[in-house]
């Protein structure tokens, strides 16, 4: 599904962002990826999602060697993974089902589709009811169901979400990760960064951690940080 082989990125500042990276994410998985800010993980993301490409190495997506693709193919590739932002990042002039709805649409989405599919998607986290409602008339953890529900409504394989829970209360931060659990239990493999300890710990899912760069752990049912041992 997802494959790092001897990534390595510098940019052209001279900063070291990734180093030597090999990893393997396969179908159907949920795997949390964690490390102190400036560990790397934003590059990680970035690199999937060709919206940076590595110094060294190579990624592929659904065994595709997405390293070197023209950039006329990089929307293609995209369209494979949905993304969640800390931000929301909605429309503010777009009822809830427009902004749902833009996403099919820049596809090209026949309009029969899109009447099917978005109110399926807003079903499934619980939003239909607020479907005519605006950005401003939300709490912050339906801005982040809409944000999610517009990331799968195109049914891409790959949900990265960078970050999801940082700007909720913690029980709304566990409505959203129920989201995206029932989004992982239906096939769709889900990469999440993240700093919430207490998400991770209580998930048990695979853990990536990443320091300086590196993958220092990996871990499956893995914790956010291992306790150092007294002397």
């Amino acid at each position: 599904m997802i494959r790092f082989i001897n990534i390595s990125k510098e940019y052209k500042n001279g900063v070291k962002a990734l180093s030597n990276i090999n990893l393997f994410i396969s179908k159907g998985e949920f795997v949390f990826l964690v490390g102190p800010s400036g560990a790397g993980k934003s590059t990680l993301i970035k690199l999937i999602l060709k919206e940076e490409n590595p110094t060294e190495g190579k990624i592929y997506l659904n065994d595709m060697d997405i390293t070197k693709v023209k950039n006329r193919k990089i929307p293609y590739i995209r369209r494979n993974v949905g993304v969640v932002f800390q931000d929301f990042r909605l429309l503010p002039n777009k009822t809830v089902y427009e902004n749902v709805a833009f996403a099919m649409e820049i596809i090209g989405a026949h309009p029969r589709e899109i009447r099917r599919n978005v109110p399926m998607v807003l079903s499934m986290v619980d939003l239909s009811k607020k479907a005519h409602c605006y950005p401003d008339e939300l709490s912050g953890g339906e801005h982040q169901r809409v944000a999610i529900s517009r990331a799968i409504v195109n049914s891409p394989p790959i949900l990265i979400a960078d970050e999801p829970t940082g700007n909720l209360d913690p029980d709304t931060a566990w409505e959203i990760m129920k989201v995206l659990r029932d989004i992982n239990k239906r096939g769709t493999t889900v990469l999440m960064a993240t700093h919430a300890k207490d998400i991770v710990d209580i998930m048990k899912k695979r853990v990536i951690a990443i320091e300086r760069g590196r993958i220092v752990r990996d871990e499956e049912k893995g914790v956010y940080e291992h306790e150092l041992s007294n002397p």
